[in-house]
């Protein structure tokens, strides 16, 4: 493997603990992520002349700290040193680590920034995920993303807002924005916006890592367990979404023994737990729907009548279009295609799913198994107009070359 190459999977898997750390060690986003940025081009020019150290992301957390308190005892417009040897790797306390994370969720998420400044924070931070990608998945100019986390950080700088996490009797006016933005870095892991492959495991091992994290800190909240029974049981279908070749492959047409059983079977026990408290809410809903689909021996065991009601349910709480696409696709699968086909029609009209592609390839779909292959294939040229991931654009080409017929060319072709 390129040194380049490694140095960006240490990046990917001990890059936002070691700037949690950071954070914490100069009470600034911005020197952290400078002292980070200085380390990772240490890491190329060290480990080239001496090869890949054993602990590598022991050996970028020591040095970017030595980096850090170094510039802290400096003026500004001092020189570094040039020597590029590490120190001596210092040991990390692995409580101290989710500590760092903790508390740097909690920060993203103080209630003196405005929601998409924590949204676009935690992604960067906790997510580890670009500008651009930021951009990409608020539908933004990069240049817009780029003056949100400008002014959140300056804000946390100015406002003096701790790096801590609060204490617990605040804990539950800050519980529902730590749970949105653990959602949001999920989903993002679940189908990348901007990234060459479907998933980003990463972020979803992340966010289910913090989701336990939050949920330890507050036993007992149905919410939070809700969100974590969710995040496990779908991700538990994260080997049988893809291809060895990295393409997407359908809920209803995945082997579902590659299902990770033990996921499932976690994910239901913490959703009952949820449940017993008698205080429902959208993630304990979204769980219930994902158990379901997980319960069902093979797709055509699915069910869909009680899907299409959680759905209903689930409007009440977050009565969004997304939220109502997904609950006209259950109720047409419930009753018949051509009352999902009307409600596609009904959003469609309205204008608010515009640019977003699941519209057209939902519409495809349903054509498609109609029999309607001319108006389905119509339909998944518009999503593959709107679509930006990869693995996704492959997977809609395919359904397009499925419903063209021969005589009239593949998608490409005259």
């Amino acid at each position: 493997m390129l040194l380049g190459r490694i140095v960006e999977e240490v990046v990917r898997t001990d890059g936002r603990r070691v700037l949690a750390g950071l954070i914490r060690l100069t009470g600034d986003f911005d020197a952290a992520e400078d002292a980070l940025q200085e380390a990772y081009t240490r890491a190329l020019v060290a480990w080239q002349r001496d090869g890949v150290p054993a602990t590598p992301g022991a050996w970028l957390n020591t040095v970017a700290r030595r980096i850090a308190i170094d510039r802290m005892r400096r003026p500004a417009t001092a020189e570094l040193p040039e020597d590029l040897e590490a120190p001596p790797l210092e040991t990390e306390d692995p409580q101290l680590i989710e500590d760092d994370r903790l508390r740097l969720l909690f920060t993203c998420c103080h209630p003196a920034l405005a929601p998409d400044a924590q949204s676009a924070l935690a992604l960067r931070t906790l997510g580890g995920l670009t500008t651009r990608e930021i951009a990409r998945a608020f539908v933004e100019p990069e240049a817009t993303t780029a003056q949100r986390l400008v002014r959140a950080k300056r804000k946390i700088r100015e406002a003096g807002i701790p790096y801590e996490v609060p204490p617990r009797h605040k804990l539950p006016e800050r519980i529902d924005t730590v749970l949105g933005v653990l959602y949001l870095i999920f989903n993002e892991g679940y189908t990348a916006t901007d990234a060459p492959s479907l998933i980003r495991p990463d972020l979803m091992v992340e966010a289910i890592r913090l989701a336990r994290l939050t949920v330890d800190l507050l036993p007992g909240n149905a919410e939070a367990m809700g969100l974590l029974a969710l995040m496990l049981v779908t991700d538990a279908r994260r080997d049988a979404r893809v291809t060895p070749e990295g393409d997407l492959v359908p809920l209803d047409e995945q082997d579902r023994s590659q299902w990770n059983q033990g996921q499932i079977a976690e994910g239901t026990r913490l959703l009952d737990g949820a449940m017993a408290a008698a205080s429902p809410g959208p993630y304990q809903i979204q769980a219930a729907i994902a158990a379901l689909h997980s319960s069902a021996p093979s797709a055509g065991d699915t069910d869909w009548a009680q899907i299409a009601a959680l759905y209903r349910t689930l409007m009440r709480y977050v009565p969004t279009p997304v939220v109502e696409l997904n609950a006209v696709v259950a109720f047409g699968m419930a009753t018949s295609l051509p009352t999902a086909l009307d409600g596609l029609d009904r959003l469609e009209a309205r204008g608010e799913l515009a640019r977003y592609h699941l519209l057209p390839a939902a519409r495809g779909e349903i054509l498609r198994r109609m029999g309607e292959n001319e108006a389905a294939a119509d339909a998944f040229r518009q999503a593959l107009a709107l679509v930006t991931n990869a693995a996704e654009r492959r997977h809609l080409e395919r359904r397009l070359v499925d419903v063209t017929p021969l005589s009239r060319g593949r998608p490409g072709q005259p």
